[in-house]
């Protein structure tokens, strides 16, 4: 008769392996409230608002993806060797 294997759930995932991410995010948050506040100081803030706004809501989804599929690309599954 077949015995089902046991495997454990390891997470490898290191802060090194976001460290790139998270870094370029942060640019990205600069760079558009530097344009923000250029366009502040051109007299038109509605503009500066929606902008930065913009490049906020639309670059959060990419950062989950990228986030989301590192984590899944360092769950392992190993076989249990059932000590315990």
């Amino acid at each position: 008769m077949l015995t089902g294997t046991s495997y454990r759930l390891r997470c490898t995932l290191t802060f090194g392996d976001i460290y790139g991410q998270i870094l370029i995010w942060m640019m990205v948050i600069f760079v558009s409230l530097a344009s923000g506040l250029a366009l502040m100081g051109a007299s038109k803030p509605l503009v500066a608002l929606i902008g930065v706004g913009l490049i906020l809501v639309l670059s959060l989804p990419f950062l989950l993806f990228a986030f989301t599929t590192t984590l899944l690309n360092h769950i392992a599954l190993d076989p249990s060797t059932g000590d315990g």
